[in-house]
């Protein structure tokens, strides 16, 4: 495809969303069955209901625009799962690992996150008001998804890490 008009570019960067999204699908159940913490375990759970949601938008918004959402490969997510994958077969303090998956999915959230922000605003000059006010929805859930990962790793996992790693004593 020549990318010679915005809605192209449009069009051409919801595909990579959309497969994206379905690689999550597939990595999200493995992460959560890594994961140690019921927590994380449990935030991995809640997202993997909110990615199938998200599916279910770009199929509206492609409904909408008439187009296929299939026929690319999100080379940047597959990048990630993959690195994901690594820290999932490492062996090592179940803390540890615990904060290493938290890294890997801070960054799918943000690489989700710049994605989303892009195409909403492609689809506000497009006048795609529909198209942006769904990809908004996914947006505030990316966001929301990021910040639980982060309080995670703040309140729990990173500081039960530092203590399975042997650098401070505990208090108890």
């Amino acid at each position: 495809m020549k990318m010679d008009t915005l809605k192209k570019l449009y069009v051409n960067e919801l595909k990579d969303l959309y497969n994206a999204e379905n690689q999550l699908l597939k990595a999200l159940p493995k992460m959560a069955k890594g994961t140690s913490s019921d927590e994380l375990k449990q935030a991995f759970e809640d997202h993997l209901r909110e990615t199938e949601e998200h599916v279910e938008r770009l199929d509206k918004i492609f409904k909408d625009l008439d187009e296929n959402p299939k026929g690319k490969t999100c080379k940047a997510m597959k990048g990630l799962v993959e690195e994901g994958s690594e820290i999932l077969e490492e062996d090592g303090d179940p803390s540890v690992l615990d904060a290493g998956i938290i890294a890997a999915a801070q960054k799918v959230e943000h690489y989700e996150i710049a994605s989303y922000g892009t195409v909403r605003a492609f689809a506000r000059l497009l006048g795609e008001q529909r198209a942006e006010q769904l990809l908004q929805l996914t947006l505030d859930e990316e966001s929301a998804a990021d910040e639980k990962l982060n309080e995670l790793a703040q309140s729990t996992v990173n500081p039960e890490a530092l203590l399975e790693s042997g650098l401070v004593e505990s208090e108890r």
